[in-house]
C-alpha cells in the first residue's frame, strides 16, 4: 500500500500521509454533532494547504473551537473533554498504534475473496458502515489469510453522496463486514457488487474472517452465490458431494 492517501479535490491539499488522514478522521469522530466533511474543511482553511503531520502537531484547543464556530459548523456544544481529546488525536497521540500494518506476504489477489473489514481502531471489527474511519482490505484463501490493504473514508466524506462514495471506494471486494449499516446503505454497498455483512458483536477482524475461512471448502449458499464463478478458483471441492 502506498504511504499517502489520495485526496484529489479535498481541501486538505495533496498528498496527505496516512497517519495524518488517519489522525483527522479520528479527531473529527471525537467531536459528537460534528459535520466531518465541514470540518475537514475548516481544518485546511485554519492551517493552510497542505495539511501536514507537522501542522496538525500545533493545533490547540482554542483553534478547534473558532472552527467549530465557523459559518459552516455550529458549535454543538462539544465539552471541554472531547475537544481534547480531538486535539491529542490530531497531535498523533493515541494513533501510532492504532493503524496495523499490511502484512508483508501477501499473495496475488487472483482467484482470493477479497473482504473489506469496517473498522475504527487497530485490526478491529469495530466500525458502522456510514461512519468507519477506514476499511481494512483482506485476502481469504483456505490456505490463508492476509492484511492487504488500509484504505482510509476521510475523502469519502467530502463526497455529495458519502454511502455512494464509501461503497465505490471498496467495489473491488466481494464481501464488507461492519458492524451495523442502514438499508439505503446497504442497497448502494450491493449495486458496487458487494455483498455487505452485519457482524454487531466485532471484534477482532482476523477472528471473525477466520470463522468465515472455515466455509470456504464448503461454502453455504449464500456465499457460493456471491463467489460466482470464483467458487472453483477457491478450490472447493465437490468430489465428496459427487460421491455422497
Amino acid at each position: 500500500m502506498n504511504a499517502t492517501s489520495s485526496t484529489a479535490g479535498s481541501p486538505l491539499g495533496s498528498p496527505v500521509s496516512r497517519e495524518a488522514a488517519l489522525r483527522i478522521a479520528l479527531a473529527a469522530r471525537a467531536l459528537p454533532g460534528v459535520d466531518i466533511a465541514a470540518f475537514v474543511r475548516a481544518l485546511g482553511d485554519r492551517l493552510g494547504l497542505p495539511v501536514t503531520d507537522d501542522k496538525l502537531a500545533r493545533v490547540t484547543v482554542a483553534d478547534i473551537k473558532t472552527m467549530l464556530q465557523g459559518d459552516e459548523i455550529v458549535d454543538p456544544g462539544v465539552d471541554g473533554e472531547a475537544l481534547k481529546t480531538a486535539v491529542r488525536y490530531l497531535w498523533g497521540e493515541g494513533v501510532e498504534d492504532g493503524l496495523p500494518r499490511v502484512d508483508a506476504d501477501v499473495p496475488d489477489a487472483a482467484g482470493m475473496l477479497r473482504v473489506a473489514v469496517a473498522s475504527n481502531s487497530g485490526e478491529l471489527l469495530d466500525g458502522h458502515f456510514g461512519s468507519c474511519a477506514r476499511f481494512l482490505i483482506y485476502l481469504i484463501s483456505e490456505k490463508g489469510l492476509w492484511l492487504a490493504e488500509i484504505r482510509s473514508t476521510l475523502a469519502c466524506d467530502e463526497a455529495e453522496d458519502r454511502n455512494a462514495a464509501r461503497a465505490e471506494l471498496i467495489a473491488d471486494c466481494h464481501l464488507a463486514y461492519m458492524q451495523s449499516i442502514g438499508g439505503p446503505a446497504a442497497a448502494k454497498v450491493v449495486r458496487a457488487g458487494v455483498h455487505p455483512v452485519k457482524f454487531p458483536v466485532g471484534g477482532n477482524a482476523r477472528e471473525a474472517l477466520t470463522q468465515l475461512q472455515g466455509t470456504l471448502k464448503r461454502p453455504p449458499p449464500w456465499l457460493a452465490k456471491v463467489l460466482g464463478v470464483q467458487t472453483r478458483s477457491l478450490q472447493y471441492d465437490t468430489s465428496e458431494e459427487a460421491e455422497a
